[in-house]
């Protein structure tokens, strides 16, 4: 890392009397790959417009490598932004060789220094023998990696993906989202890129900034958006997991239908005597045939390697377990579990605005 690439300082956009972007804050240093995650109408396409240029912002202010390119009545113009610039759809020409096409960005350079940073770009991406070949003669997957070449010929200080991987189909999705990173970290870019899918998120960003009505509501790794929300809106969208009610007691324990869990805080504000909810992911519940605690399994969802049962306690509380797909439980069925709560996440019940209390490394 070497200083500070992309800044947004409480940025805000709306049309008419709808606002957009609300008051969106964030940061991104050098080599830096970051996402907007959240579910479609959140206003992530929106901040990605404004950074390019072609959205003018209401309020807030946006800086380059510590220059101001936008604030209120004042847009520097996008061609001079040095910002590279990857649509959903590719927007390959195809009428260009995949040569031209990478070519198309560079008409300041002379033929001689063309060549050779087309060939470096085509060579980053995996696709050096295919400069005479038009887009309609490549994969799905070859496109997309195309584009990022022409993209980043012409060594922008910033990237910007707009869902780059939705035309894809799944397999492939997984597979060059992996290879996308690689490509990004190889070239030592800077990078934002919007998505919906939390599996993209985690495959390619360093830091993730999870969205919902316009607002940015966390900005963290994928580690700690997992294992620290900061509120249920955030727990509920990344990863799976249920909500079941407990008890803080005096002493700290975190009393639930799943059995007591105590740990060492990590986020200030204890809840003492309060009503909270507990958040339970699956991989905190083991199948365990051997346990003195039974459960009825509601739900079955076959995964091929795995199956996430959704489990009704004792209490009445439903919870989700990931197991082992040779472990073949019908509902109705009681199984065994125990607790495997490693990050203890819980909210406050009579306060949902409350910040996130975390315990780490429950025993």
């Amino acid at each position: 890392m070497d200083g500070t690439i992309l800044e947004l300082k409480n940025i805000s956009q709306a049309y008419g009397d709808h606002w957009v972007v609300r008051d969106l804050s964030l940061s991104l240093e050098k080599g830096e790959i970051g996402c907007l995650l959240g579910a479609s109408g959140c206003g992530k396409t929106t901040v990605l417009r404004t950074i390019a240029g072609f959205e003018p912002l209401l309020r807030g202010e946006i800086l380059l490598n510590g220059a101001t390119i936008s604030r209120e009545r004042y847009s520097l113009p996008p061609a001079k932004r040095a910002i590279g610039m990857v649509f959903q759809d590719y927007a390959l020409f195809p009428h260009l060789t995949l040569f031209d096409n990478v070519a198309f960005g560079l008409r300041g350079l002379g033929r001689a220094e063309t060549i050779v940073r087309v060939s470096e770009m085509l060579e980053l991406v995996g696709l050096d023998k295919a400069h005479a070949q038009y887009p309609h003669e490549i994969s799905g997957g070859q496109q997309q990696r195309v584009a990022l070449a022409r993209a980043l010929a012409p060594r922008p200080a910033l990237l910007l993906l707009d869902e780059p991987f939705s035309n894809l189909d799944v397999t492939l999705r997984e597979r060059l989202s992996t290879e996308v990173r690689d490509i990004l970290k190889s070239y030592g870019a800077t990078a934002l890129f919007v998505t919906h899918n939390q599996h993209e998120a985690f495959a390619v960003a360093d830091r993730i900034g999870v969205m919902a009505n316009g607002a940015m509501l966390q900005w963290a790794n994928a580690h700690e958006l997992y294992h620290c929300p900061v509120d249920r809106t955030v727990a509920s969208f990344v990863g799976e997991g249920m909500l079941i009610p407990g008890l803080v007691e005096e002493s700290g324990d975190i009393v639930t239908g799943l059995g007591v869990h105590r740990g060492i805080m990590c986020r200030p504000g204890g809840l003492p005597g309060r009503a909270i909810e507990l958040l339970v992911r699956p991989e905190d519940v083991v199948h365990d045939d051997n346990s003195p605690v039974k459960v009825e399994v509601v739900r079955r969802n076959f995964r091929g390697a795995s199956i996430l049962y959704t489990l009704r306690l004792a209490s009445g509380d439903l919870i989700q377990a990931l197991v082992p797909s040779h472990c073949d439980h019908a509902p109705g069925e009681r199984i065994g579990i125990r607790s495997d709560v490693r990050h203890v996440v819980v909210f406050d019940r009579e306060n949902p605005l409350a910040p996130t209390t975390v315990l780490e490394e429950a025993r």
